[in-house]
C-alpha cells in the first residue's frame, strides 16, 4: 500500500514597523497601544547594557510607564540587562538567561518579551522567545542606527555557533517594531556612522535615487544631523520591508540579495574578533563586492569612486589588515555552506540594480581586495 496525504496552507503575517520619539513618556500613547485592546498584556524586559549605561534613567521610566498604564500592561519581573553587541550572541549563557526568565516568571505564549537594544541583543532575544513554548511574542526596540534601518524591521533571529556568524536561529516574525529616534543621540560616532552601511546597500542594489539622496546628505548624516538621518532610516527600512514581504521572507530559497557585501562582512567580523562593528564590516564587503563588479566590467571607474568617496565622507573605512585572500575565500566557502551549498552572491550591474551570480573568480577578488588597499591609502585608484 502506498498512500501520501499532501498538506498545504497559508498563514499571513502582519506587525507594525513604528517610529517616533520619547517612547516611554507617560503622555506617548504608542507603546501601550502596541498591545490588543481590553487584555491586560504581561510584559517583561531584555535590555542591553549599553543602552542603559547611557541612559541610566531607563528602567525607572518603563516602570513610571507601566504603571501608569497598569489597567493595560504588567510587568512581569525586574528588566533583565545583557551584555550588548556581538558578546551576547557569542556567548551561550545570554540567551540561557532569557529562557530560565520565560520559566520563572511564568511567561507564556500570550505574554510578551520586549527586547530593546542593538542588533545583537535583538537578534539574541529574538532567538530566545523563538525557542521557548515554541514562540512567546517579541516586541523589538532597536536602539541603534543599523538595527533601526535594517535588522529590526525583518524576520530573523540569531546567535553565533561554532565560530561561525548566526549558524543557530530561526525566522519569526516579530509581534511589532517600535523605532525610538531619541536613542540614536547617545550612541558613538561608529555605531552613527556605520549604520548607515546597510542604507548604501539597499541604496545600491535596488534605488538609485536613493543612493544620489544619501551622497547629497552624507556630510549631513556625518555631522550627526538628525532630520536626515530619520529620512534616512524610514526610507531604508520601507526597502528592507519591501523585499522581506514580495520575495523569500523565510529564505527557502539560495536567493539573498539584501546580503549584498555581507559574505565578506562577516567573515571580517569574526577574523577581527569583532573589533570591527558589523556596518563597518558591510561597508567593506559593499566596497569589495563594488571593486569587483567594476573588475568585472558591469560598473565604469567613476561609479566605484562614487561609491568609496560616499563611504569616505560617511567616515568609514574600506580596508583592514585582517583581511586577505586565503580568509576571503574562506568566508566565500562558508557562505555557501549557509546558503544551502549553491553559491548566490550579489552584485551590481549599474547603480541602483544588483544582479546575482553564482561563482566569483578568486584572482578578481584578490584584485578587488588591492583596490580597497590602495584606495585606503591614496583616495584614488
Amino acid at each position: 500500500m502506498r498512500t501520501i496525504l499532501q498538506q498545504s496552507f497559508s498563514v499571513p503575517f502582519r506587525y507594525p514597523v513604528a517610529f517616533t520619539e520619547n517612547l516611554f513618556a507617560t503622555s506617548q500613547p504608542m507603546f501601550v497601544e502596541t498591545f490588543p485592546e481590553g487584555q491586560l498584556a504581561r510584559v517583561f524586559f531584555v535590555l542591553d547594557s549599553g543602552v542603559v549605561t547611557h541612559h541610566p534613567e531607563l528602567i525607572s521610566q518603563i516602570k513610571v510607564y507601566i504603571a501608569a498604564h497598569s489597567s493595560q500592561l504588567a510587568l512581569v519581573g525586574e528588566p533583565l540587562v545583557v551584555a550588548g553587541g556581538e558578546a551576547c550572541k557569542n556567548n551561550p549563557e545570554a540567551y540561557q538567561q532569557v529562557v530560565e526568565a520565560t520559566n520563572s516568571f511564568g511567561i507564556d505564549r500570550h505574554s510578551y518579551l520586549v527586547a530593546l537594544g542593538g542588533g545583537a541583543v535583538l537578534d539574541m532575544v529574538g532567538f530566545a522567545a523563538a525557542i521557548s513554548h515554541r514562540g512567546i511574542r517579541l516586541v523589538r526596540i532597536p536602539t541603534t542606527v543599523l538595527s533601526q534601518n535594517d535588522s529590526a524591521v525583518g524576520v530573523k533571529n540569531s546567535i553565533n555557533a561554532f565560530g561561525k556568524k548566526n549558524y543557530l536561529g530561526t525566522f519569526t516574525p516579530p509581534f511589532a517594531v517600535l523605532n525610538d529616534f531619541t536613542f540614536l543621540e547617545s550612541l558613538e560616532d561608529r555605531d552613527w556612522r556605520s549604520g548607515i552601511s546597510e542604507a548604501v546597500k539597499v541604496a545600491l542594489i535596488k534605488d538609485l535615487d536613493f543612493f544620489e539622496w544619501l551622497e547629497k546628505e552624507a556630510a549631513a548624516l556625518a555631522r550627526r544631523e538628525m532630520e536626515p538621518m530619520k529620512t534616512h532610516i524610514i526610507r531604508s527600512a520601507q526597502h528592507h520591508m519591501t523585499h522581506i514581504a514580495g520575495a523569500d521572507p523565510f529564505e527557502f530559497g539560495s536567493s539573498r540579495p539584501l546580503d549584498f557585501g555581507h559574505w565578506a562582512a562577516h567573515k571580517l567580523e569574526k577574523l577581527s574578533d569583532f573589533r570591527i562593528r558589523h556596518g563597518e564590516a558591510v561597508a567593506i564587503g559593499i566596497a569589495l563586492d563594488s571593486a569587483y563588479s567594476y573588475l568585472q566590467g558591469r560598473i565604469d571607474k567613476a561609479d566605484l569612486i562614487r561609491i568609496f568617496k560616499l563611504f569616505h565622507t560617511l567616515g568609514l573605512a574600506l580596508y583592514a589588515s585582517e583581511l586577505h585572500e586565503e580568509a576571503l575565500l574562506q568566508g566565500l566557502k562558508e557562505f555557501q555552506e549557509h546558503l544551502g551549498g549553491r553559491l548566490t552572491i550579489m552584485v551590481l550591474d549599474k547603480l541602483g540594480k544588483g544582479v546575482e551570480v553564482h561563482e566569483m573568480d578568486p584572482e578578481l577578488i584578490g584584485k578587488a581586495l588591492q583596490l580597497l588597499q590602495f584606495w585606503e591609502e591614496q583616495k584614488t585608484i
